[in-house]
């Protein structure tokens, strides 16, 4: 017999399937839905446009109680992930206590997509980036094309969707910048900086 986990996440993966929110694919890799791989693109109109990046979402049997385990395997260079493990530092994800029950697959997967484009430079977990983007945005701006050419991988193996075909989802609907801001600007781990409040616009890239 399923847990309730199992039957939050069908309701979850129903919910994607119904919005297909544009530049995000997400697919359970296990039959218990506890495991999943995602795809995230840049959102438009920003310099992370065209950029792809992969993930891994492990949920407990204890879901929605608790979060999940979500890293990029694909790692951005960015203020608020990990270079090294490929953790994400959103609020909710790292402190349970901050963690809503009405948090679904959806909102996480907005959450990170918006993340990209609205770093907070408080508390960054990669430093290096953070200080760039304060010092020289340009400079930040040329590092992450030039790094989106050629990704940083956390391992060589991908998350390989389950067989069956209701089971992988595809993204064609467009969203607005300013619903994706709404969920990020009221979860982030701290305010995002100003000039990053609006997309940056520039040129649009090939997918990786």
């Amino acid at each position: 017999m399923h847990c309730r986990a199992y039957f939050l996440l069908e309701r979850d993966f129903q919910e994607l399937k119904e919005n297909n929110f544009k530049g995000i694919t997400a697919f359970p890799v296990s039959e218990d839905l506890m495991e999943w791989g995602a795809d995230i693109q840049g959102l438009q109109n920003t310099f992370w446009q065209g950029s792809l990046f992969q993930l891994t979402i492990n949920f407990t049997s204890e879901y929605n109680f608790v979060p999940p385990a979500v890293k990029f395997l694909t790692i951005p260079f960015h203020p608020n992930v990990d270079q090294n493990t490929g953790q994400a530092c959103i609020d909710f994800l790292d402190d349970p206590a901050k963690w809503s029950t009405s948090y679904t697959l959806s909102s996480i997967l907005l959450t990170l997509q918006v993340m990209l484009s609205n770093p907070v430079v408080e508390n960054p977990v990669n430093l290096e980036a953070a200080q760039m983007l304060i010092k020289d945005e340009s400079l930040y701006k040329q590092t992450v094309l030039r790094l989106c050419s050629q990704p940083s991988q956390l391992r060589d193996d991908s998350p390989e969707p389950l067989k069956d075909p209701d089971k992988f989802i595809r993204s064609t609907k467009a969203i607005s910048f300013n619903d994706y801001y709404k969920t990020w600007s009221g979860i982030a781990t701290s305010n995002a900086t100003g000039c990053y409040r609006s997309p940056c616009k520039s040129e649009q890239r090939k997918k990786i």
